[in-house]
C-alpha cells in the first residue's frame, strides 16, 4: 500500500508503473481538458444555484438538555416572548420612568406585561438611584418589527426630552441584534483581510503571478460550492451562519495546500528534465493520492462531531467536509487539467527578483541541515523538543471550559446594546440575561391562572430566600398555552456562580414553588443554553476523542502498512495540539495578553474550541504529515540509507509544509484581528498549532522519531 502514495521507487523509463485510482482519474483529466475543467466549473455552478432552489425554510437546530426542551416549547406556543429592559439613571430619573410607562401604556397593541418603579412591588425595578423598566414585545412575524420599531421610536423620543436623563435599552431583541451584527461584521472583515493577505504569500511563496492563482482558483471554487450545497442541505440538516466563518476558512486552507502539494511536485519533475506529461503524471501518483488521503483524513475527523448529538456542531462537521471534498474532488480533476493546459507556461508572470528563486523547485537547504543534525542525536534533540512542547501544554490541566456570555464575547465599545446590558448588570444583575422559566400545563390539563399567581408569589420568596442566588425583579410573561417568567440570576451569566444559581433555580426553587400545580417546567436562557451546551459536550468528548483516534491509527496503518508509522503521528499531533490548547488557556483563560490582542479575560475558554481544534488540527496537520512520510519512504523504499532518506525526505518536502503552513497561519490569524473573543480564540489557537506542527513536530520531531524506529517505522512495507 505505501506504493500508492509514493512514486515508484523504479526509475521514470520502467517498462510499467503501476498506477491507483487516482492518479488514474488525474491521468483522464489531464489527457481531457476542456472536459475536466468545464465539468468543474459546471458543477460548482450547479452547487451554488441548488441554494436558491425554494424549498422552504431551513432547518431550525435543537439545542441540547432542559434549555433545548424550553426552547421547542416556546416555539410550540408561538414563538415570541421578546423580553427588553430600559435602564434609567441621572437626574430626572423618576419623571423619565413616568414619561416612559406613559409611551408604552399608550400602544397596548406592541407592548405588554410592563414592570416599572410605578408597578405593584415597584421596589423591586429600583437600585439606589437606578430605576428599570422592563416589558414584553408582542408579535407575531411582521406585526413584531413594526412593534419593536414603536419601542425604539419611544425610547428615543423620552431620552431626548429627558437629556440629562441616562437610558439604556437592552434585553431579548437587542442583544440577538448585536451578536447577529458583530457576526456578520466580523464575516466581512474576514473575508476583506483574509483574501489579500492570501494573495501576497502566495505570490511570496511562487513568485509567478499564474501559479500563484491557481491555489487561489481551487480554493475558491471549493469554497463556493460548498456554500451553494449548505444553503441546499441546510433545509435538512441545521447550519448555523456562525459557522460560515470556519467553513471559509477551513476551505482556503485546504485548496491551498493541496494545490502547493500538486505544484512543488510538478516543478520538481519538470525541474529533474522530464517533459510536461510525465511530470504531470508522476504527480498525480505522488502528490494526488497524498492529498486524496489527507482529505479523507480530515473528512473522517470531522465526521467525530456527530458523536456529539449536538445539531450546530452536526452543521458544522456537514459544512467542513462538504469542502474539503469538493477540495479534494477539484484536485484530482480541475487542477491536473489546468497543469496539461498551461504545461510549462504554469510559472509566467514571473516576480522581478522573487520570481527566479521561488520558482526553483530546490529542496531546503535550511532543513536539510536540521534534520541531519537531528538523526544524528535523535533522543537528545527529540526528547528537548518533547519537553519543550510538554511545557507549553501545562496551562491545559487547569482548562476551564466556559462559553463567553454576550457581555464579555464583544469589547467594550463594539455594540451600544452590550455596552448598555454591561452597565445595566451593575445595577440589577441579571436583569438583561435572565433564566427564562417555559411553564406548561401537564397532559390534558390547562393552566389555572390562580393557581400560577399562587406559584409565582412563591418564586418571589424562594428568591428571597436563595442567599442572592436568584434576583429581582421576576416577571411573567402570557405565551398562548404557556407561561414565560424571567428570573436574573445572580454572576456573571455563563460563570460558576451564575451556574450554581441555575442550578437552584432548577432543582429547588421552581419544585418547591410549582409542586402542587400539575404543571411541568424547562428552564433556558443565556445561562442555561451554554450549561447544557457544555454539559453535553463535555460528556461525549472522550467518544469522540478514542473515534478519531482509533479511525486516524486504522487509515495510517492502511495506507503505510506499519502500526509504528500512526502510533508516532498520533502521538506527534497530540503534542502540537497540547501545545496550542496550552497557550489558549494561558493567554484567554490567564488574561495575558489583553491589550496586544484587543480582549477582555473572562475567566474560561469557549467549551466547543478546544474539540473542534483537535478534530480539526488532527485532520489538517495528517496534510503534512502525509506528504512528508511519502517522501521520506519514497527514498528508503527506493535504497536509499536510513538517515539519508529522511534528511532527503524533510529537505525535499520541508519547502511546501513551510510554505502551506505560512499561508495557513495567515489566513487563521485573520481570526484573531476579530471582534468576537470566539474567534480571536480559535485564530491564535489554530495559527499556534499550525507553526508548531509545521516546525518543531515535522522539522525535528518526525525525524527523530524516524531515526530512533529505524526500518521498524516501515514494518512490511519494506518488503
Amino acid at each position: 500500500m505505501l506504493h500508492d502514495i509514493t512514486a515508484d521507487p523504479r526509475p521514470h523509463d520502467a517498462p510499467h508503473t503501476r498506477r491507483g485510482v487516482v492518479a488514474a482519474i488525474a491521468d483522464w483529466s489531464a489527457r481531457h481538458r476542456a472536459f475536466a475543467i468545464g465539468g468543474w466549473l459546471a458543477l460548482v455552478a450547479l452547487a451554488v444555484l441548488s441554494g436558491a432552489l425554494p424549498l422552504g425554510e431551513q432547518a431550525s437546530a435543537t439545542d441540547p438538555g432542559e434549555a433545548g426542551v424550553a426552547e421547542n416549547r416556546i416555539d410550540a406556543a408561538g414563538g415570541y416572548a421578546v423580553r427588553e429592559n430600559v435602564l434609567i439613571t441621572g437626574p430626572g430619573t423618576a419623571a423619565a420612568v413616568a414619561d416612559l410607562v406613559t409611551a408604552l401604556e399608550a400602544a397596548p397593541d406592541a407592548v405588554a406585561d410592563i414592570g416599572s418603579p410605578l408597578s405593584d412591588h415597584g421596589e423591586r425595578w429600583q437600585s439606589g438611584g437606578a430605576a428599570l423598566v422592563t416589558f414584553t414585545i408582542l408579535g407575531p412575524d411582521a406585526a413584531y418589527d413594526a412593534n419593536n420599531a414603536a419601542v425604539l421610536a419611544a425610547v428615543a423620543d423620552v431620552r431626548a426630552e429627558h437629556p440629562g436623563t441616562e437610558l439604556l435599552q437592552a434585553g431579548d431583541a437587542t442583544l440577538s441584534g448585536a451578536v447577529d451584527a458583530g457576526i456578520k461584521d466580523d464575516m466581512r472583515r474576514a473575508e476583506t483581510t483574509s483574501l489579500p493577505l492570501t494573495v501576497l504569500v502566495l505570490l511570496a511563496v511562487f513568485g509567478s503571478l499564474l501559479a500563484a492563482g491557481l491555489p487561489l482558483l481551487l480554493a475558491a471554487t471549493s469554497v463556493a460550492g460548498a456554500f451553494g450545497l449548505l444553503a441546499l442541505l441546510g433545509h435538512w440538516v441545521p447550519f448555523n451562519g456562525a459557522g460560515s466563518a470556519i467553513v471559509l476558512l477551513v476551505g482556503m486552507a485546504v485548496g491551498i495546500d493541496y494545490s502547493l502539494f500538486y505544484l512543488r511536485r510538478f516543478r520538481e519533475e519538470r525541474a529533474a528534465g522530464h517533459d510536461p506529461a510525465t511530470a504531470l503524471r508522476t504527480t498525480a501518483r505522488t502528490s494526488g493520492h497524498v492529498v486524496a488521503a489527507s482529505g479523507l483524513t480530515v473528512i473522517v475527523c470531522m465526521a467525530g462531531l456527530l458523536i456529539t448529538g449536538i445539531d450546530v456542531l452536526k452543521g458544522l462537521a456537514l459544512g467542513t467536509a462538504l469542502v474539503v471534498a469538493l477540495a479534494v474532488i477539484g484536485s484530482v480533476t480541475f487542477l491536473p487539467a489546468l497543469l496539461a493546459l498551461l504545461r510549462h507556461r504554469v510559472d509566467a508572470a514571473r516576480l522581478p527578483w522573487l520570481g527566479k528563486r521561488r520558482i526553483q523547485a530546490a529542496p531546503s537547504r535550511f532543513w536539510a541541515r536540521t534534520a541531519a543534525a537531528v538523526v544524528r542525536r535523535p533522543l537528545i534533540t527529540g526528547g528537548l523538543a518533547a519537553v519543550f512542547l510538554l511545557i507549553a501544554a501545562t496551562p491545559v490541566i487547569g482548562l476551564r471550559l466556559q462559553d463567553a456570555a454576550v457581555t464579555a464575547s464583544l469589547p467594550p465599545g463594539a455594540s451600544t446594546a452590550v455596552d448598555a446590558a454591561r452597565t445595566m448588570h451593575d445595577h440589577f444583575p441579571g436583569a438583561a440575561t435572565s433564566a427564562r422559566v417555559v411553564i406548561t400545563p401537564g397532559a390534558g390539563d390547562t393552566l389555572d391562572q390562580a393557581e400560577l399567581d399562587t406559584a409565582v408569589a412563591a418564586l418571589h420568596d424562594q428568591a428571597a430566600a436563595s442567599d442572592g442566588r436568584l434576583l429581582e425583579p421576576i416577571t411573567t410573561t402570557a405565551l398562548g398555552d404557556a407561561l414565560v417568567i424571567r428570573v436574573p440570576l445572580a454572576g456573571d451569566t455563563t460563570g460558576p456562580e451564575a451556574d450554581a444559581a441555575l442550578a437552584h433555580l432548577r432543582d429547588h426553587a421552581l419544585p418547591n414553588a410549582f409542586a402542587r400545580t400539575g404543571t411541568e417546567h424547562a428552564v433556558t436562557g443565556k445561562t442555561a443554553l451554554p450549561h447544557d451546551f457544555t454539559e453535553q459536550l463535555t460528556a461525549r468528548t472522550p467518544y469522540v476523542i478514542a473515534f478519531i483516534l482509533l479511525l486516524a491509527f486504522a487509515l495510517l496503518a492502511v495506507t503505510f502498512r506499519s502500526w509504528a508509522i500512526p502510533l508516532a503521528s498520533i502521538a506527534l499531533n497530540l503534542l502540537s495540539i497540547g501545545a496550542a490548547c496550552g497557550a489558549l488557556a494561558w493567554v484567554f483563560q490567564g488574561g495575558h495578553l489583553e491589550t496586544l490582542l484587543g480582549f477582555t479575560s473572562y475567566g474560561g475558554v469557549v467549551s466547543w474550541i478546544p474539540l473542534f481544534m483537535f478534530i480539526i488540527l488532527f485532520g489538517l496537520s495528517m496534510d503534512y504529515h502525509i506528504f512528508v512520510l511519502s517522501r521520506v519512504a519514497e527514498r528508503r523504499l527506493a535504497g536509499a540509507p536510513r538517515h539519508d532518506a529522511i534528511t532527503g525526505g524533510i529537505a525535499a518536502s520541508a519547502g511546501v509544509v513551510s510554505s502551506a503552513a505560512l499561508i495557513m497561519t495567515g489566513v487563521f490569524s485573520v481570526f484573531v484581528t476579530l471582534s468576537a473573543i470566539e474567534y480571536k480564540m480559535l485564530g491564535l489557537g489554530m495559527a499556534l498549532a499550525i507553526l508548531i506542527d509545521a516546525t518543531i513536530v515535522r522539522g525535528v520531531l518526525l525525524p527523530a522519531a524516524l531515526a530512533l524506529m529505524g526500518d521498524r517505522a516501515w514494518g512490511r512495507a519494506r518488503q
